[in-house]
């Protein structure tokens, strides 16, 4: 007999919340370190710009909140295409507005001497250098989900609750380890050049959409042993479930990406613009230093000059 939720309307997508105590304290307890810490860099003075907070706290842990505890969270394990909607929010979104927060960053200019070393020389170390790169990211967010719904990994998530928490935690970590390099302004291994990023997000972007195909293609249903016994009495059927979810991965995996890449163009834009400010300073100072040498240079000649003459005065004197 069917003990899941009642059918998912748009007043549930609203009100749908469930209380996850261990999820809700970690989520806050980890925003009010970030603000702590963004409000001491601005009681001494330093720049800390507001919307690096929106976004960390709100975008970032926010949406975290909304997937796992909001109307996703409640039927992420009942219909196919909400847990793939909960998916693309903590692998593809949760992990760009993280890396705008610049989190990092944060903690090197407020952490005390000796923590802000040990940090410093972690990113520094070989682990971090081979873990947080996008390359291995890219495996990660493009390739786990392939191993996932077409093995048995996924019917196990859902009946299991610690697999299935695990799977939340990975999909953020992963997306982390992607953007984060990409994006972010983090002081992170692994950032590559503005043109090797774009051309890495073209060649992952295609990942979600064979597999969206694919699923939407199925003739076999992802985890139907689980959801058959689930027993859900209302719409969509597990067939038409299972096409929506795929063909959500198709098209988010598109409109995140195609964002991205706009992201991206910007920020390539605006680094080639910080740069020719910074080679024109240094152009200008170079030139104002050699007409400077050139001033002090016609100085000393003039001096010079004029030493000779006095001398060559005082030696006829002389004579």
């Amino acid at each position: 007999m069917y003990a899941g939720p009642p059918p998912l309307t748009w007043g549930r997508i609203v009100t749908g919340w469930q209380l996850r105590l261990p999820v809700l304290v970690a989520l806050v307890l980890i925003a009010a370190v970030y603000l702590a810490a963004a409000q001491r860099l601005r009681r001494r003075g330093d720049a800390w710009s507001p919307a690096r907070d929106v976004s960390f706290v709100v975008g970032g842990l926010g949406l975290i909140a909304w997937a796992t505890l909001g109307w996703m969270g409640v039927y992420d394990d009942t219909l196919f295409w909400v847990h793939m909607a909960q998916h693309m929010v903590l692998s593809m979104v949760v992990p760009i507005f993280l890396a705008l927060g610049a989190p990092v960053t944060l903690a090197l200019r407020t952490l005390p001497a000796g923590p802000r070393r040990r940090l410093t020389g972690v990113l520094r170390s070989l682990p971090a250098k081979i873990l947080i790169n996008p390359l291995v990211g890219g495996v990660l967010v493009f390739g786990t989900p392939f191993v996932l719904y077409m093995t048995g990994l996924y019917q196990a998530s859902l009946q299991h609750d610690t697999l299935h928490n695990f799977l939340h935690i990975h999909f953020v970590l992963a997306g982390c380890i992607f953007f984060w390099p990409i994006v972010g302004i983090d002081p992170v291994p692994g950032r590559l050049p503005h043109p090797m990023r774009l051309l890495l997000l073209c060649v992952s972007l295609p990942a979600h959409a064979w597999l969206g195909v694919s699923i939407m293609s199925q003739r076999s249903i992802i985890a139907g042993d689980y959801y058959r016994a689930l027993g859900r009495p209302w719409a969509p059927s597990l067939a038409q479930d299972q096409t929506i979810g795929g063909g959500l991965l198709w098209a988010a995996g598109d409109l995140v990406g195609l964002l991205v890449f706009g992201a991206l163009l910007v920020q390539w834009s605006r680094a080639d613009d910080r740069e020719a400010v910074r080679v024109d300073r240094h152009l200008d100072r170079t030139e104002r230093l050699a007409r400077q040498r050139a001033v002090e240079d016609g100085e000393e000649a003039a001096l010079s000059a004029y030493n000779q003459r006095l001398k060559a005065l005082a030696d006829r004197e002389g004579a």
